[in-house]
């Protein structure tokens, strides 16, 4: 009964403490559409978006060369994670145990989902592939949910703004798709030769369409968060639901869909191509 009661008495607290945090928390969103007037944009909304895609406003310098924001958050999430592979290969994979702990489990569940995917769609060489797909689909994650931090960056005219995704920008996205090109190429040269290469270079719109699928999806997400935030009406507490949801439906969709394309088209330019049967004609010359 004593224990019952304590418990109880902690579930009253832990409420009311929710119900007071809950309220401070509404009085200052009616606080704030009250009190403050719109905030003045000096921008169009077609001005707001256009630059965030091509970024002709924006700039930033970056040691001595100015650049678009998105070269600059492409070399911090690729120095976030290959400092992470770096520490997790020296301090945690000789500590892994038979009976794995939290944080092993998770590395294996990784790994095993794209060795898992290799092995389904490319049966005669997955080990590869297998590895590409795994860092390119964590660098298309991390990338994509990158934007949500908010790491700051000065601008070239000497405003702070926040830094966007790395595929945002079309250029990050052509690159991600002409690679991908270029590894399912080279599946089909070391395996099929010439017949393997000719077979992956009749795909010749591949890395366009995989480019501008990964580009054209982050983009979408980019640019509803941008409306969201314009409008006065809607840009309290609602964008942190938006930004949060089409970031991170959009970091694991891409990721899965490009993967997926690129184990499936090694697979199909790695395959052994099967050998022409003889004809009657050449099998009776043989044999005379």
């Amino acid at each position: 009964m004593e224990h019952s009661a304590i418990v109880s008495k902690g579930k009253g607290k832990k409420n009311v403490f929710l119900v007071l945090w809950l309220a401070l928390i509404a009085l200052i969103l009616v606080g704030i559409i009250i009190m403050l007037p719109p905030g003045e944009k000096h921008e169009s909304i077609q001005t707001v978006m256009k630059d965030s895609v091509l970024h002709e406003h924006n700039k930033m310098a970056f040691f001595g060369l100015v650049v678009n924001p998105g070269i600059i958050s492409a070399y911090m999430v690729t120095a976030i994670l290959l400092v992470g592979a770096a520490l997790i290969r020296i301090f945690a994979i000789p500590r892994f145990k038979t009976v794995p702990g939290k944080f092993q489990s998770v590395i294996e569940m990784l790994v095993d989902f794209f060795s898992g995917m290799a092995r389904s769609n490319s049966h005669h060489e997955p080990h590869f592939v297998g590895a590409y797909i795994f860092s390119a689909g964590v660098y298309i994650f991390f990338s994509t949910i990158f934007e949500l931090f908010g790491v700051q960056w000065i601008t070239t005219a000497g405003h702070s703004m926040s830094l966007p995704a790395p595929i945002s920008d079309i250029n990050a996205a052509i690159a991600m798709g002409v690679m991908s090109y270029v590894v399912i190429l080279g599946g089909g040269i070391v395996f099929g030769g010439v017949k393997g290469a000719l077979g992956v270079l009749k795909d010749f719109s591949l890395p366009i369409s995989m480019s501008f699928r990964l580009f054209g999806a982050l983009l979408s997400g980019l640019l509803v968060t941008e409306l969201v935030y314009y409008s006065i009406s809607l840009s309290f507490a609602l964008p942190i639901v938006v930004a949060v949801l089409f970031t991170l439906l959009h970091a694991a969709i891409q990721a899965y869909v490009l993967t997926t394309l690129v184990s499936i088209f090694y697979g199909e330019a790695v395959e052994p191509k099967p050998k022409k049967e003889k004809t009657k004609k050449a099998k009776k010359a043989k044999e005379i």
